[in-house]
């Protein structure tokens, strides 16, 4: 049986013009990347309830198939973040075997969404959700390592965020310095060591590093071989889950939860890899591989894998070209489970908890709360909510009644958007700026139009519309007089399409703005990032403003140009 060309995977596409010299960038970003990937490997495993290794065989097995079988050609897949929590979870209510239920679960769903055709609709959850929960899921994280942190001696730390804070403050006497140290040696190696060498991964230095001198100073802190004896050296081990009927219906929400968590961060990821390898992915095809990896991960004692965004930006960064740096990435790891597994035993659970506050920090998207705050009343409410459920609750929960009021949120906007006026002879003549039939467009201009609601759900169009970016003149007017409504998401696919014009040297002028979308945009960072002088009422004025620009800087390239614009020169 032959797959059509759309279901085809990016590693069987990429090989049909592989070169020698594509292998040498694609197996030296993977031993970089495989190695980054070591210690979080660990970290994403202990912190998830379950042991180091657990987390290594899901590294090697699903980062394996997700490189082998997806749609994106840089991805590197694993545990993450994003499921460190419900998977710790999980574990706590129904013991690791109700974990591998729920990942083979959840990885059927992936695979049923990818094969119908819904990898796409993850589009749908609005800009303000995926935030909120983003922000409490790096919160949640950084809070589950302050007793390793410390070396706290507390005994077993409830799941709850506020039982578990209650109980880390009333312990606070009991921190260990020795602990401190070695963490806090940890964090500054890796904060501080990209500013030395950015080549040598810094928190592969900064574990063997701290691990030597633990061990060397006869340090008495928590190691991975006093808690966990150590790591099996060998292969993953296969086996069977032993799997019982009456557990699926009760572990079924957390299948869902596990899936939806899984697609999302997996084609944020593929997202964030296009937009830095100039890339286009098949989010189908991915969500296909998603699901496969997570099916073949309990089956060799891992835990739940998706798209993993500090790992793929690695790989980019490191010259990967396609799937097979992935694909080496877990081959290293696998070389490490087989040659040096032993010595992980002396690594401190300290060193692996700082390594995972720099996560939490990096994942969190902090950055994005103030443009949030800055929109309306009620997507910052659908922000509140999403992050204080996912860290007081559960992400289920969180997510539900964020994705519920985001959809009110929809409806109300698009009832808004509905006018009942007639037509007078004010209104005909404020028009004639705006209508496109009589103007005349000079040949370095471009002009888009958004017709409708421009939010979450549809703001992908404009990426699609602007693909061949390479193509566009060095002024692109995008024309919003049909633009009837705006939200976080619009707004976001903006400011990424303005970034794109600036990376090329175009600038982009905006006109005809109605109510709703000025008022938003007025509220955002989007119109000083643009430039006041490039917010234009109708269209008429939008052209008289790029002949300004064109007459300007005629004879100078559009890089130097659009400098000089930005300066106002």
């Amino acid at each position: 049986m032959v797959l059509p060309e759309q279901w085809l995977p990016r590693s069987v596409t990429s090989l049909r013009s592989y070169s020698i010299r594509q292998f040498t960038h694609d197996l030296a970003s993977g031993i970089t990347v495989g190695l980054v990937a070591l210690p979080l490997a660990m970290a994403f495993g202990i912190a998830s309830g379950v042991t180091p290794q657990a987390g290594l065989y899901t590294a090697v097995v699903a980062g394996f198939l997700i490189s082998a079988l997806g749609g994106s050609r840089v991805q590197i897949g694993g545990p993450t973040g994003a499921f460190v929590v419900i998977v710790a979870g999980i574990v706590a209510r129904f013991g690791f075997e109700g974990l591998s239920l729920v990942t083979l679960m959840a990885g059927g769903l992936l695979v049923i969404m990818g094969i119908s055709g819904l990898g796409s609709a993850v589009k749908f959850i609005p800009r303000p959700v995926i935030i909120g929960f983003t922000n409490g899921i790096a919160l949640l994280i950084a809070s589950t390592q302050i007793k390793d942190f410390l070396g706290l001696r507390t005994g077993t730390v409830p799941s709850g965020f506020l039982p578990r804070m209650k109980l880390l403050i009333e312990n606070i006497e009991t921190v260990e310095w020795h602990t401190v140290a070695i963490a806090a040696a940890t964090l500054a190696i890796i904060l501080l060591w990209p500013r030395v060498n950015k080549r040598i991964p810094g928190s592969i230095l900064a574990v063997l590093s701290c691990t030597m001198a633990a061990t060397l100073l006869h340090f008495h802190v928590e190691t991975i071989g006093t808690k966990f004896g150590g790591i099996p050296q060998g292969f993953p081990p296969f086996a069977l889950p032993h799997l019982r009927a009456e557990h699926i219906e009760p572990l079924l929400p957390s299948a869902f939860t596990v899936a939806l968590l899984g697609a999302i961060e997996s084609l944020l990821s593929a997202v964030v890899a296009d937009s830095m390898a100039g890339d286009r992915h098949n989010s189908n095809v991915e969500l296909v591989a998603q699901g496969i990896a997570n099916i073949a991960s309990p089956l060799f004692g891992g835990i739940p894998a998706t798209g993993a965004i500090a790992r793929t930006a690695t790989n980019i960064r490191s010259g990967a070209q396609t799937p097979v740096s992935g694909i080496v990435h877990a081959l290293t790891l696998l070389g490490i489970l087989l040659a040096a597994a032993p010595l992980a035993r002396f690594i401190p659970l300290a060193t692996l908890a700082a390594v995972l506050f720099v996560v939490a920090w990096n994942m969190g998207e902090w950055r994005e709360i103030g443009g949030v705050l800055r929109l309306a009343k009620a997507d910052i409410a659908v922000w509140a909510v999403t992050f204080t459920l996912t860290v007081v609750a559960d992400l289920t929960v969180a997510v539900g009644v964020g994705m519920a009021l985001a959809a009110l949120l929809y409806i109300l906007r698009v009832a808004e958007t509905t006018t009942v006026a007639p037509v007078t002879q004010e209104y005909l003549e404020d028009g004639k700026a705006h209508i496109l039939q009589d103007k005349e467009i000079p040949p370095n201009v471009a002009i888009l139009r958004i017709h409708g609601p421009f939010l979450f759900g549809t703001t992908q169009k404009l990426e699609e519309a602007t693909e061949s970016l390479g193509a566009f003149p060095t002024i692109v007017i995008l024309r919003l007089r049909n633009m009837t409504a705006l939200d976080a998401t619009g707004v976001h696919a903006l400011e990424v399409f303005a970034e794109r014009l600036r990376k090329t040297g175009r600038t982009l002028l905006l006109c005809g703005a109605r109510d709703q979308p000025a008022e938003l945009l007025a509220k955002a960072d989007f119109i000083d990032e643009v430039g006041r002088q490039n917010i234009l009422p109708n269209v008429q004025v939008a052209l008289d403003r790029a002949r300004e620009i064109g007459a300007s800087f005629s004879g100078v390239g559009p890089e130097i140009a659009h400098d000089m614009l930005n300066m106002k020169i």
